[in-house]
């Protein structure tokens, strides 16, 4: 046995864009032990439900990760609606699942930026924002916001697209998705991008499964689960099948993530041929009496949310257990065993969102 080193990493690393603090054990090059650290940016949520109505509470759940705000919002609500059996309209289910699909397309280009810039690929990180940018556009055009929608409510949405506007964005997306094909061309393809993500960190089937990987981490092991298969929103009438890699190294679960950009695009495409007309939203009376766990598929994987009412304005209990605190434990697992050089990369191969993690 060599020298043991202890190496702190994080919260602040150059290539490492998420404040969380990982104790590095380490024989010269080879990482032995990790042992993580988190809690740098707890922010309360909990404690917020006393003083936010359930109708305000949706602004905060949004603000619990810029980069799936929307979802977040969206997750919330669902769990308010079912407990109070609101009756969402139709459209509104298209429109939320439009938006969910936007933000995971723009979410998954962040994230290849992010992975590029960490094996020193500048180029084609460049590359990857810039196209993120043309979604944001998108984004902008259909809510007012960029990052923070603030377009779903208890009840339903607040802002409708109109049939030309509609039109519009399926033709920006045809462009979007030619771009998008040539940075997955390079992250399919490249040698350089190959070099360091094939066969490293790998993470069987089994170890995914018992350690409660989810999302891409989960389905880049061959475990083809995915929470839109509950059929929330609109996706019990949506043509949708998980997408799953087999080799569960860095490689699969960013060729996961590559496909799951088209299959945004044509999920998208899919709601906007049959969204029907009607009202995006129905007026809520009362407060919630009971409890519920919301489940939906974030980017990064299954987001749970438990909520509870006892019939006044504050909820009584919030809880949520986001994918990246699931990813813990798989990445840990990852790490033993790795060389010091791939630990920026394994830890963003989980897309690791700290903000989501403490809440």
């Amino acid at each position: 046995m060599g020298t043991r080193t202890i190496i702190p990493f994080g919260p602040q690393h150059p290539v490492l864009p998420e404040p969380i603090h990982i104790d590095l054990v380490v024989e010269d090059e080879k990482v032995v032990e990790a042992v993580p650290s988190i809690g740098f940016i707890h922010r309360g949520l909990e404690r917020l439900v006393e003083k936010k109505d359930y109708i305000e509470y949706v602004y905060v759940a949004e603000r619990i990760c810029g980069i799936c705000s929307f979802i977040h919002g969206q997750t919330y609500c669902q769990g308010v609606e079912e407990i109070m059996k609101i009756e969402v309209p139709t459209r509104a289910k298209y429109l939320r699942t439009i938006w969910g699909e936007l933000s995971r397309i723009h979410s998954h280009l962040l994230w290849l930026g992010l992975m590029a810039d960490a094996f020193g690929f500048e180029s084609l990180f460049m590359h990857s924002w810039r196209v993120r940018e043309q979604v944001l556009d998108l984004i902008e055009a259909t809510t007012g916001g960029r990052v923070i929608f603030g377009s779903c409510k208890v009840g339903g949405t607040r802002r409708d697209i109109p049939a030309e506007q509609m039109s519009w964005l399926l033709a920006q997306l045809e462009t979007v998705e030619k771009e998008m094909q040539l940075i997955v061309d390079v992250f399919m393809n490249d040698n350089s991008v190959k070099h360091r993500l094939c066969g490293v960190g790998v993470i069987s089937k089994e170890d995914a499964i018992s350690l409660g990987a989810v999302g891409p981490t989960l389905r880049g092991s061959g475990v083809a689960d995915d929470m839109r298969l509950l059929k929330y929103a609109a996706f019990g009438n949506l043509d949708f099948q998980p997408i799953s890699k087999t080799d569960g190294d860095s490689y699969s679960r960013c060729a996961v993530r590559c496909a799951e950009l088209f299959q945004s695009v044509d999920l998208i495409r899919q709601a906007a041929a049959k969204m029907p007309e009607g009202e995006i939203a129905v007026k809520v009376t009362g407060n919630p009496d009971g409890e519920f766990f919301s489940r939906v598929e974030q980017p990064r994987g299954e987001v749970v949310y438990y909520i509870k009412g006892n019939g006044t304005k504050n909820l009584t209990r919030f809880r949520a257990r986001t994918p990246t605190f699931a990813n813990v434990p798989p990445l840990v697992k990852m790490l033993a065993g790795c060389e010091l050089a791939d630990v920026p990369v394994l830890v963003l191969t989980i897309d690791p969102c700290i903000s989501c993690t403490e809440r």
